[in-house]
């Protein structure tokens, strides 16, 4: 469908349903965080935004609010409405029977369940529908969705957190903590928009991490991954203290061993070289709807999937302290023998969180 450059006014409202959509961002998964609004005479009588998989959509809430003042109204949503029959019913249907006059998206929605569909069902029922030419946010609030209903893929985000001079950790191993308190809320804030993390069996032995999101508010905790090519992981490990699934990801056969309980699931995903096939994990984790994947791990674990170019967005906590060459370094990659074997990235932000500084690259474009 055409996208239309929106007047000044319309712009306003379809912003205040990304705004809105902004609400869900740690409670949606795996659905896309979406919001909308009503508006009649130019006076917004109704908002709502979704909350949570299986519970009512933006537009039933904002429709709700609005009762009958819906009748000849406007409708700004952030993505376009829904015309399938999941675990709640369309929105289209609720739309056409509220007798709104005019429905304005913010995007398309990509997955192909939809994909325009709504938007041609409501023009056929005699609703104005416009879609906005600049999506106001809604594209990049929903970038991991988008990937995954389009390319089969989640989005990755790999963190690391590094001194000045790119160390993870000094020479004897200790860690806690590179960065200050600020940064790692900002971490949490990660986790909690992510559907899963994903992690190694060293930082799990070393670290002993507990791979939760930590934060005020309600959250959908994340599936836990554990990449334990051996079969090491132990059922005493932290993260088993907390709420939530857990995934281990082996490179055997075999189960022999295996001694924990129903929350946690073991599967086996070997590659051509015997380790773990991380492509192959990230396959399955889109299959089970993950959107947003969040790698925490150390230098060989983010070395692999760097190297792999699996890695959408680098985010690097850089504190102002050194540790040494003896420090551990960020990653461990082969094949690197010269500047024209080096993996580019781009620096696309930088903001400084405490006293430290979150600088996120994306993989570069042209190579270098």
């Amino acid at each position: 469908m055409t996208t239309i450059t929106l007047s000044d006014r319309d712009h306003r409202f379809v912003a205040r349903a990304v705004d809105l959509a902004r609400n869900g961002l740690y409670t949606t998964k795996p659905n896309p965080r979406v919001g909308c609004v009503v508006v009649q005479d130019g006076q917004i009588v109704g908002e709502g935004w979704h909350e949570r998989a299986g519970e009512a959509h933006a537009e039933i809430r904002a429709l709700s609010v609005a009762g009958t003042r819906a009748k000849g109204a406007e409708v700004f949503v952030s993505l376009e409405p829904c015309a399938h029959t999941g675990r709640t019913d369309p929105c289209v249907d609720a739309l056409v029977k509220a007798g709104v006059k005019r429905v304005v998206a913010a995007m398309v929605d990509p997955n192909p369940q939809v994909a325009g569909k709504g938007l041609e069902l409501l023009k056929s029922a005699g609703i104005d529908v416009q879609v906005s030419q600049d999506d106001c946010g809604a594209g990049d609030l929903n970038a991991g969705f988008c990937q995954r209903v389009v390319g089969g893929r989640p989005l990755v985000r790999l963190k690391l957190a590094a001194t000045l001079d790119g160390r993870t950790a000094a020479n004897d191993g200790t860690s806690q903590w590179i960065t200050g308190e600020e940064a790692r809320a900002d971490v949490h804030q990660m986790r909690a928009r992510s559907c899963a993390i994903v992690t190694g069996i060293g930082t799990v032995r070393e670290d002993d991490p507990r791979l939760n999101a930590r934060i005020d508010g309600q959250v959908v905790q994340p599936l836990r991954v554990v990449l334990d090519g051996n079969g090491q992981l132990d059922p005493g490990a932290r993260l088993f203290s907390e709420t939530g699934d857990v995934l281990i990801v082996t490179s055997r056969e075999d189960d022999e061993g295996f001694d924990f309980d129903a929350r946690t699931e073991q599967i086996c995903l070997t590659g051509e070289d015997g380790r773990v096939d991380i492509a192959a994990v990230l396959d399955l984790l889109a299959e089970r709807s993950c959107n947003e994947v969040l790698i925490e791990a150390g230098a060989g674990v983010a070395g692999a999937f760097v190297s792999r170019g699996l890695v959408d967005e680098l985010w690097v906590y850089q504190s102002p302290d050194m540790l040494g060459s003896g420090g551990r370094g960020m990653f461990v990659m082969r094949g690197i023998r010269s500047i024209n074997d080096r993996v580019a990235f781009e620096l696309k932000d930088v903001c400084r969180i405490g006293r430290d500084v979150r600088l996120i690259y994306t993989p570069s474009s042209d190579g270098v």
